[in-house]
């Protein structure tokens, strides 16, 4: 079983480095401090099952698990109980709170190895789990986009709008555009609703990112956002901005 460690702790690495030498049908094939090493570990070393901290730095572990994709299994290992559920949500095989004894580590390789001769569950994509998983905890505060080996952390607050680009959408911030694999409607659910608003079939715009609105053609109406980006407003979409906006 080829094993990846993803940690920011040296000591929990450490800890779990012991403990996985006890089973000879196991090889470590490389160890990780954040998200960002792991996003390319996983993708270079293609290991069978991945041990995973939650809360690290720059990407946490569902953001990792997400843009490695569902072919990896994982579990999680971190010192709180409340991200169980989401844990599971996204297919994790076991979940480890910190700090366990070395029998707990034992009965999480037992379940990876009867899960590893099982297909991985294909119910819906990582992304969309994580996704909802979020919608119950808050909504979300940043876009993780991947961009062949590189990583980009957009925070929601930055965003101008999003742009349905057929199975893709267009992240625009700051005059830049970052393409990212997901629904519109999916990413729609996570954001913040106080904050963005789909004002057409095609788009979601950030509420304070609009300097005015201009009428647009026969009864149309468009937003004109900072930048000079002039974002269609369909007449369910201005409803919408009417109401949010008196």
């Amino acid at each position: 079983m080829r094993v990846l460690i993803v940690d920011d702790e040296h000591l929990a690495r450490a800890v779990l480095r012991e403990y996985l030498g006890a089973h000879a049908d196991v090889e470590i094939v490389g160890e990780c401090e954040n998200g960002f090493e792991a996003v390319k570990a996983i993708a270079e070393l293609a290991p069978d099952l991945v041990f995973l901290d939650i809360q690290m730095p720059r990407l946490d572990g569902f953001e990792v698990a997400e843009l490695a994709g569902g072919k990896v299994h994982y579990v999680f290992v971190t010192a709180y109980d409340q991200f169980a559920l989401r844990a599971f949500e996204v297919h994790a095989i076991d979940y480890l709170l910190k700090p366990f004894p070395p029998a707990r580590l034992d009965a999480a390789l037992a379940h990876a190895r009867e899960r590893l001769g099982a297909p991985v569950p294909v119910q819906q994509p990582i992304g969309a789990l994580t996704g909802q998983a979020r919608i119950r905890h808050g909504s979300l505060e940043r876009i993780v986009v991947r961009d062949g080996a590189r990583v980009h952390v957009i925070p929601a607050g930055q965003v101008d709008y999003i742009e349905a680009q057929d199975d893709y959408v267009a992240i625009c911030a700051g005059g830049r555009r970052w393409l990212k694999s997901q629904r519109l409607a999916e990413l729609e659910e996570q954001l913040d609703a106080q904050a963005f608003l789909r004002v057409h079939r095609s788009y979601i715009v950030r509420l304070d990112a609009i300097v005015r609105i201009e009428p647009s053609g026969k009864d149309g109406h468009c937003a004109l956002l900072a930048g000079d980006a002039r974002i269609p407003i369909s007449r369910s979409g201005y409803q919408k901005l009417r109401e949010l906006l008196r």
